[in-house]
């Protein structure tokens, strides 16, 4: 909001004039342009700067609007053609920095893209499939959402998905599209919430549960996200309660078994993880297997020694420990598998940092857990890992947090901890990482030291 803009004639009109008026090159008068508008704060994204027949934007929307014109369903040259077309665009769209996204978008490409969605029936599939992989590519900022909403695009998308539900292609783009378009839009997330998105979200997991359409689990995360911070309340909460009504966390769980075999696993923990906004959504997926299904995904992850699995899924445990009538399960199947796990991931604090944040959860109001974590290790862990990596601030403080938690109320604990130096490890994380000052003031005030502010 307040920003200054210029449409594309004006910017034309705008070069035409230095060159009529002061007698400017074109090379030299588009870069006046340019400079003066900058200098005035006026947002140039969307604006072709060059000759816009030379833009290849322009060319490839122009090539498609004539497609559109001339579209015969039977004739597969044009298709091909289509296709071609619809492919380069989505291309140069994803080119990081080239601004041409914006020009698609402030050149009719959602409008000319939802027209060609529409028309799109039985027997091209394929083209269809572009189509909406392009539209995802446009839709990327408020500017592009909201032109999409006007434009009617959540029925139009939502018809598709309901129509193609047996092409796993046309699902997974247009499920893309649901993800890319309700990204920091409120408004967007109504629109497919009232369209009853959720309903065939649960239906399509079932009918898919290979983990194929993994963008279904993004559309899953985005629409449980509050993200926009033009509203003051979000609805999100509320629609994640809708989603764990019908079975959707359920679903989820079903398909973390596929292991890591599953392109989308994942995407399906985050999902997961942005379904569990309550205690008892949280108890319900543990009752539905889900604890049992997290661990062994860890177990894999450090069998496999995959990074991202391990992260993942130590945060989505992360989550589901947040409940107490999980906690107990979770300490007694997991607790030896989590230092199993930080050992095997000993030199990366991204995922120590996770395994740590679990036990700082498990062990709060809990001293028996508290008994149990160091009993298993968690002490060892937080030594050996601030050691290590001083400079990780974000492993030191969850470190910090860790402990505060393992000794507020065990004593022996901190008879423990200070034995073996956490005292020392904790003022130089103080010392070196702001982020830490108040986590570790906490923690050493909770080992019963009384120059804890020092």
């Amino acid at each position: 909001m307040g920003v200054r803009t210029i449409s594309q004639e004006g910017f034309d009109e705008m070069v035409k004039e230095n060159m009529d008026d002061l007698g400017m090159d074109p090379t030299e008068a588009l870069q006046d342009a340019i400079e003066t508008l900058s200098l005035q704060g006026v947002d140039l994204s969307g604006i072709v700067t060059c000759p816009v027949k030379d833009n290849p934007v322009i060319q490839c929307l122009d090539r498609l609007k004539q497609l559109n014109s001339d579209w015969t369903t039977d004739d597969h040259l044009d298709q091909e053609m289509m296709t071609a077309m619809l492919n380069k665009l989505t291309d140069l769209c994803l080119v990081d920095g080239s601004g041409n996204a914006a020009i698609a978008t402030r050149n009719g490409g959602l409008e000319l893209l939802s027209s060609l969605c529409s028309k799109f029936g039985a027997g091209c599939e394929k083209v269809l499939v572009s189509a909406l992989n392009a539209m995802a590519s446009l839709l990327h900022d408020v500017q592009s959402t909201n032109t999409f909403q006007k434009i009617g695009g959540s029925k139009i998308v939502v018809d598709i998905l309901i129509h193609g539900h047996r092409d796993f292609n046309i699902l997974n783009s247009g499920f893309s599209v649901v993800a890319a378009a309700a990204t920091g839009n409120e408004i967007l997330k109504e629109s497919f919430m009232d369209l009853k998105i959720d309903e065939l979200m649960i239906q399509f997991l079932r009918e898919h549960q290979n983990g194929s359409i993994h963008s279904l689990y993004d559309a899953i995360r985005v629409l449980l996200t509050p993200d926009d911070n033009r509203v003051v309340a979000s609805q999100v909460y509320g629609y994640a309660r809708r989603f764990a009504k019908i079975g959707i966390a359920q679903a989820l769980v079903e398909a973390l078994h596929e292991g890591l075999s599953s392109p989308g696993l994942v995407s399906a923990s985050i999902a997961l993880k942005a379904v569990a906004v309550n205690d008892e959504i949280c108890r319900s997926i543990a009752e539905n297997g889900g604890v049992d299904a997290v661990l062994k995904c860890i177990d894999d992850s450090a069998e496999q020694g995959n990074k991202t699995v391990a992260r993942a899924f130590c945060s989505l445990l992360s989550k589901l420990a947040g409940s107490d009538a999980n906690k107990n399960t979770i300490v007694e199947k997991g607790m030896d598998r989590l230092i199993k796990l930080s050992s095997r991931f000993s030199d990366d604090p991204s995922v120590l940092q996770e395994v740590m944040s679990i036990i700082c959860v498990l062990s709060l109001r809990s001293p028996y857990n508290a008994a149990r974590a160091i009993e298993a290790g968690a002490g060892d862990l937080a030594i050996q890992a601030m050691q290590k990596f001083p400079g990780a601030s974000q492993m030191q403080r969850n470190s910090c947090m860790m402990i505060r938690n393992l000794v507020v109320r065990n004593p022996e604990n901190r008879t423990i901890l200070l034995s073996n130096g956490i005292e020392k490890l904790i003022r130089k994380a103080k010392e070196n990482n702001e982020s830490c000052k108040e986590a570790a003031t906490d923690a050493l005030r909770d080992l019963g030291l009384d120059n804890y502010n020092l």
